[in-house]
């Protein structure tokens, strides 16, 4: 293959250090896509993986990915991760990526089930039973009901929860009517949630039940699911009396997940577990291509 000098030099830019081809797995949970490398022996600087992560999350152009994971040892647990969006950010939780990461371990002999693994949100617990993976959440904290919020020319309402990462619930009427990425994006950089900014979710009956869709603070954009997003519309459901745990939440990309809690003393909020499927997709290798701008 003839590449001109200009191609060239991007690729011995990006290439740079890199033990190129890199294995990888794309695996989905409920329609939330992700990149899964065993970067157990490293195969990417440090200093590198957030532009790594933002290149081959690239639709179109690349892998295309909402997020990829770097499964590396830990001191404390069976593994870790490091966690990236699709724009390069890093993050400290995923649920569906959770869900995916787990049966990776599992399949690659990187974890029994049931197995521990850490993240910056905390330690997770998960279980493996063939596609179907339920992990235990790191406990939700920092509620914020019935917050007025005025966003291009509508006053709504929100409740706040971090889930691992922050999460707004807006209950609707019509969830298929919802312009959630041009709401979703006014809401992710409201001034109410600033500076850190927040993922948002719609909520509202759809034909299988109760729904939600997510536009997801990293992605910026749309998603076919988000696992925080999930418990965050379950737990907010819960305490506004519309729902009842277990509880089941439809995605956008028509995939149920189930949600189960428990209420402690004073209100507190004993081990959210988050069910559902993750699904393999496709093995391969990303070669330096991969990575070309």
């Amino acid at each position: 293959m003839i590449v001109s000098s200009e191609i060239a030099r991007s690729l011995d830019m990006q290439i740079k250090d890199l033990n190129l081809p890199i294995p990888f797995c794309k695996m989905s949970g409920a329609g939330n896509d992700f990149i899964i490398i065993d970067h157990r022996v490293p195969l990417i600087p440090r200093e590198r993986m957030a532009e790594f992560a933002r290149l081959v999350c690239r639709r179109k152009f690349s892998v295309g990915a909402d997020g990829l994971f770097l499964i590396e040892p830990s001191d404390c647990a069976d593994f870790k991760w490091r966690f990236f969006n699709a724009d390069g950010s890093e993050a400290g939780m995923c649920g569906n990526g959770a869900r995916c990461v787990a049966r990776f371990a599992a399949m690659h002999g990187i974890a029994a089930t049931p197995m521990r693994f850490e993240t910056l949100a905390g330690i997770i617990d998960a279980t493996v039973a063939d596609t179907q993976v339920t992990i235990t959440m790191t406990p939700p904290h920092s509620f914020r009901f019935d917050l007025p919020v005025e966003v291009a020319g509508q006053s709504l309402m929100a409740h706040s929860v971090d889930t691992g990462v922050p999460h707004i619930v807006i209950f609707v009427d019509q969830l298929d009517a919802v312009d959630v990425v041009g709401l979703g994006r006014l809401l992710r950089h409201h001034p109410l949630f600033a500076p850190a900014g927040t993922n948002v979710n719609f909520v509202g009956q759809c034909p299988q039940g109760l729904g939600v869709r997510t536009y997801e603070r990293g992605v910026e954009d749309e998603t076919m699911a988000c696992g925080t997003g999930v418990v965050a519309g379950a737990l907010i459901a819960v305490a506004k009396g519309l729902a009842d745990s277990p509880v089941e939440m439809v995605t956008a990309g028509g995939v149920a997940l189930m949600v189960q809690f428990t209420n402690g003393q004073e209100g507190a909020i004993n081990q959210v577990l988050l069910k559902g499927p993750a699904h393999l997709i496709y093995r391969g290798e990303l070669t330096e291509e991969a990575l070309l701008v």
